[in-house]
């Protein structure tokens, strides 16, 4: 595991082709530090050790651009985003996207806040909400480019969370454990439903980790019918299932 942050600028660029500036790694470690004083105070995340933080939070959050490569999306909207993961990482690495981070626990909203300001970071708004009135609200639905979660939901429960989110031509795009091929292979009905098709399923390597990581791409071909996403809790109690919807 990286233990250096050069450590981490050489990773970044031989797993994901990144270059990150000096500026771009002073981001980081004042990140860093925010996150670890933080979680003295508070259990913003359950990894505190700065070898854990720069694989599990940093590269992991990088390993986002294998999915766009040299496009990245110019909007994206962080479902989950905890103490801002994957979100602030990517609005370090590409300035210019306007990102929305979203968590419905406060004080995890509150870190983002002071994460932004702290870093100067501008274009982004940190939402105490969920993700299903976001979709249901002209402001949001339908907005970005790139719906992103990580460790949020199964597949078919995070597919009508994102979809919705996602302007037509855009991506849902979610990070996922070893369960990620099966959970996809199974929500793929729904997706469709909701206006998205499964372009692929990404391998992540990170270092020191021996966990399978995917990245799962979803494009947004079509409209989410009005109807979803339904209202707050639903989906999590209800998962959609194409077989029993009339």
């Amino acid at each position: 595991m990286p233990a250096f942050m050069e450590d981490l600028v050489r990773y970044a660029a031989s797993l994901f082709d990144l270059t990150l500036s000096a500026r771009q790694v002073e981001a980081l470690r004042i990140y860093e530090q925010e996150l670890l004083e933080w979680n003295e105070r508070m259990n913003l995340t359950a990894i505190r050790d700065v070898p854990g933080i720069r694989v599990k939070h940093f590269l992991d959050s990088f390993s986002c651009a294998l999915a766009w490569r040299d496009n990245p999306p110019a909007s994206l909207i962080d479902i989950g985003t905890g103490a801002g993961f994957p979100g602030i990482p990517l609005k370090i690495l590409y300035p210019s996207m306007r990102l929305t981070l979203v968590d419905s626990v406060g004080k995890k909203v509150d870190f983002c806040r002071h994460v932004v300001q702290k870093l100067g970071l501008d274009r982004v708004e940190a939402l105490q909400a969920r993700a299903e009135e976001l979709g249901q609200n002209p402001q949001y639905r339908e907005k970005y480019d790139c719906a992103v979660a990580r460790a949020v939901a199964q597949m078919n429960i995070l597919a009508e969370y994102l979809l919705p989110l996602v302007r037509v031509g855009g991506i849902m795009l979610a990070q996922k454990g070893e369960s990620g091929p099966s959970e996809t292979h199974t929500a793929e009905g729904v997706i469709r439903l909701l206006g998205g098709n499964v372009r692929k399923l990404i391998p992540v390597e990170l270092p020191g980790v021996v966990e399978e990581r995917f990245l799962v791409v979803v494009d947004k071909v079509a409209v989410t019918p009005s109807a979803y996403p339904r209202r707050v809790g639903v989906p999590a109690k209800s998962p959609l299932d194409v077989k029993k919807i009339p």
